[in-house]
C-alpha cells in the first residue's frame, strides 16, 4: 500500500542568468511513482530566500514576460538595503514576496490537475546562486 505522505527533493542547476524553469514533467513523474491512483494534494516547496514557484503558461512567452515584469518591478540596482552579492541581489531577497516559495495543488487519481495552459515553475532570478533545491511533497 501507498504512503499517505511521500516527499522528494529535486537538485536542480539553474545558471547564472534568470530563468523560468518548468517542473511539471517532474511533478508528473514524481506522483505517478506515489500518488497510485489516490486523490490528494501536492505541495512544491523551494527552500531557499531568493527563488518562488508560479503556475503560469510557458512556451508562448509568457515566461519571457514574467521576467520582464520582474525586472520592471524589482530592478536590479543600489535601491535596496540587502547589498551582499551582485550589484541589486538585494531585489532577488524581495522576490518570494511576490512569487512564493510554494504552491499546493489539487491531484485527482494520481494525477495533476492543471488547466489547460498551466505549469508548476521555479522562477529564479539569483545568478549567484544556481545550486536549487525543490522539495516535492504528496499528500493523499
Amino acid at each position: 500500500m501507498a504512503h499517505a505522505f511521500t516527499t522528494k527533493v529535486l537538485r536542480l542547476t539553474t545558471g547564472t542568468e534568470e530563468t523560468v524553469t518548468d517542473l511539471t514533467r517532474a511533478c508528473a513523474e514524481f506522483l505517478q511513482e506515489t500518488a497510485a491512483g489516490r486523490d490528494g494534494l501536492l505541495n512544491i516547496f523551494v527552500p531557499h530566500a531568493t527563488a518562488g514557484v508560479a503556475v503560469i503558461e510557458t512556451g508562448a512567452g509568457s515566461d519571457d514576460d514574467l521576467l520582464a515584469s520582474l525586472r520592471t518591478l524589482l530592478p536590479a540596482d543600489n535601491r535596496w538595503h540587502h547589498r551582499h552579492g551582485t550589484p541589486g541581489h538585494g531585489r532577488d531577497h524581495v522576490l518570494p514576496a511576490f512569487v512564493p516559495p510554494h504552491a499546493t495543488l489539487p491531484v485527482v487519481a494520481g494525477r495533476l490537475e492543471l488547466g489547460t495552459w498551466q505549469s508548476v515553475c521555479l522562477v529564479d532570478t539569483n545568478g549567484d546562486n544556481p545550486d536549487r533545491q525543490v522539495r516535492l511533497s504528496f499528500l493523499g
